[in-house]
């Protein structure tokens, strides 16, 4: 049997007038791989599909966030 730590958010973290909910804490042979799927030419594939230069692409991409244009 496995065991959960459930450590709470620290005082400072907690919202007002709001119920806080415990931080579940897993054990590594508790998680599971996450398959991560990406669009490619206009539809989705999974990563884990892909040819070996092809995931090396996929760990080269850069992401980016866009500035709001500034109104004058």
């Amino acid at each position: 049997m496995t065991t959960i730590d459930i450590i709470p958010a620290p005082a400072s973290a907690r919202p007002t007038g709001r119920a806080v909910e415990p931080r579940v804490v897993l054990l590594d042979s508790e998680r599971q791989p996450c398959e991560v799927w990406t669009r490619v030419m206009g539809y989705h594939r999974p990563v884990s599909s892909f040819n070996i230069g092809k995931k090396g692409e996929h760990q080269e991409r850069r992401f980016f966030r866009e500035a709001r244009c500034a109104l004058a």
